[in-house]
């Protein structure tokens, strides 16, 4: 290889090759070993609380433009305080359906340990949170109207970060083909039938 002095730099180093994979045939380290364990499922309702509702504000008869104002605020905000209790109610029975669903398949094709309970419970609550906003973008609709005319729904930015986040659970947990063809079976693998989780 011939390198170029060019007065006043440095000559740049050569390119170098990395090769993928494991040309070497060296060991490869297979990580940590940790026992299985059964995973408790975590009371939802931390994660999706009770939101107690309050009476719905009464219109104000005779009233002029500003108490009509406060009314309308009031509304507003008794909106608000409903809806996240409807979005709480949904939160927790869609991450009870999912823990059910996925957690005791996880348990025995992937033997996971009380390290992993906390993603998840992630998954899970990630989940019910994409559900509910789908849900609503159904209800609401993918155009809203903002202060300056129609506009796209928020909801619609809120749901791409949790289906971001999602794809991240599912490589994780394996919870895809492609990701499920890396996982390896805990020691001992499910020998028996009634080990088997398709059952």
């Amino acid at each position: 290889m011939i390198t170029v002095a060019v007065p006043g730099r440095r000559p740049k180093p050569p390119l170098q090759v990395v090769r993928e994979g494991n040309p070497g045939k060296r060991p490869v380290r297979e990580g940590v070993k940790l026992p299985p364990a059964e995973l408790d499922e975590p009371d939802w309702a931390g994660f999706f609380p009770d939101v107690r509702v309050p009476a719905k504000p009464r219109a104000p008869r005779g009233a002029d433009d500003e108490e009509l104002k406060e009314y309308r605020r009031e509304v507003a905000v008794w909106q608000r305080v409903k809806l996240a209790s409807e979005a709480a109610k949904f939160g927790r029975e869609v991450a009870g359906r999912e823990w059910g669903r996925v957690v005791p398949v996880l348990q025995l094709m992937a033997g996971l340990t009380s390290v992993d309970r906390s993603t998840a419970v992630d998954y899970c609550v990630c989940v019910a949170r994409l559900e509910w906003c789908e849900r609503q973008l159904s209800v609401e609709g993918l155009v809203t109207m903002g202060q300056r005319g129609p506009c796209r729904n928020p909801l619609t930015t809120i749901a791409t970060q949790y289906r971001s986040q999602l794809k991240a659970y599912i490589g994780e947990l394996g919870l895809s083909p492609s990701a499920r063809g890396r996982l390896t079976l805990p020691e001992g693998g499910h020998d028996g039938d009634e080990d088997d989780p398709f059952d």
